[in-house]
């Protein structure tokens, strides 16, 4: 089987944590761990989140007194894209022994004229209080938003169109490389009046550019691992019920915040509905179980997924 996994940016990075590089590396090790068994039976495509990560370097650009203006955020998603790009590419070289493995820096493609530019809605960086988020989004010109009980910058993100290096992603996987590619997202860009790409300031929705990929890229299953078992039936109600096998049509039927877990749903419920496939959220850790309809939230057409080795 071909399988796309997205990681979220709390397989790197929980929530409250200080996102040092010893501590992601040892994440990143654990990451791997749970995937490394779904390599070594599928071809395997990994994706990642970058949020936390354009955050700090966001911050510290901005900070430094030597720049004439800060990097923009196209660029910082280049350097984290590589960043962790390197962390995976080792870890799972590690855990690999002869595996051929690629990390790659992509480019993805958007419109110039998406409404998401009017209206950021991505969560980046570290979170605060409010009164600290307020005072930096006066400082720097940020947009903030409550993001549970705490506040959070956030940015534009537009809808991914195709990630640009896509034909040489599948001439790798057919190689029988593990390939990690269009991190965070992929690094926004656009076609400019005269066909050249451009960077632009955003931040593309991780899990939005999985799901396109792992169309684009025949894939039979999109894997979007999280740090919850199961998407939520009413979820904030207090009569909160786990979803196990669903159709895209009874997910479009829930409401699920847009700052988390109602993008993993869109890409989800987008892939099946485009492809008959199978998608699925849910654990890291429970990943092999996922594939197997064992654990997590399994989408498909029919709410039904036979045991991946049956395939």
């Amino acid at each position: 089987m071909r399988v796309v996994v997205a990681l979220g940016g709390n397989a790197l990075v929980k929530r409250g944590e200080t996102p040092d590089a010893e501590l992601q590396r040892a994440n990143v090790d654990r990451a791997v761990r749970a995937l490394a068994p779904l390599a070594e039976k599928h071809e395997l495509i990994v994706t990642h989140g970058n949020g936390p990560q354009v955050g700090v370097l966001a911050l510290e650009s901005q900070n430094d007194a030597r720049l004439t203006r800060p990097y923009p955020l196209d660029t910082i998603g280049a350097e984290t894209q590589g960043m962790i790009g390197y962390w995976l590419l080792q870890a799972l070289q590690n855990a690999l022994p002869g595996r051929q493995v690629m990390a790659m820096v992509n480019q993805t493609l958007v419109s110039a004229v998406d409404p998401a530019f009017q209206n950021p809605t991505k969560f980046v960086g570290q979170v605060y209080e409010r009164e600290e988020a307020e005072r930096l989004a006066a400082e720097y010109g940020w947009t903030v938003r409550p993001d549970g009980d705490r506040w959070r910058r956030v940015v534009p993100s537009p809808k991914p169109q195709r990630v640009i290096e896509t034909r040489l992603i599948r001439e790798l996987v057919r190689a029988g490389t593990v390939v990690v590619c269009a991190g965070g997202g992929g690094i926004p860009v656009f076609r400019n009046d005269v066909g050249r790409l451009e960077g632009v300031e955003a931040v593309i929705d991780k899990d939005c550019t999985a799901s396109v990929l792992a169309e684009t890229l025949d894939a039979d299953a999109l894997l979007i691992l999280t740090d919850v078992p199961n998407v939520m039936r009413g979820y904030g109600t207090g009569r909160e019920e786990a979803i196990t096998h669903t159709t895209p049509f009874e997910l479009r039927g829930e409401a699920f915040p847009d700052g988390s877990m109602g993008p993993k749903v869109a890409a989800v419920t987008g892939f099946v509905e485009r492809t008959g496939d199978m998608a699925a959220i849910g654990l890291l850790d429970e990943c092999v179980e996922i594939l197997a309809g064992t654990a997590g939230t399994i989408v498909t057409p029919n709410a039904t997924w036979p045991l991946a080795s049956t395939l």
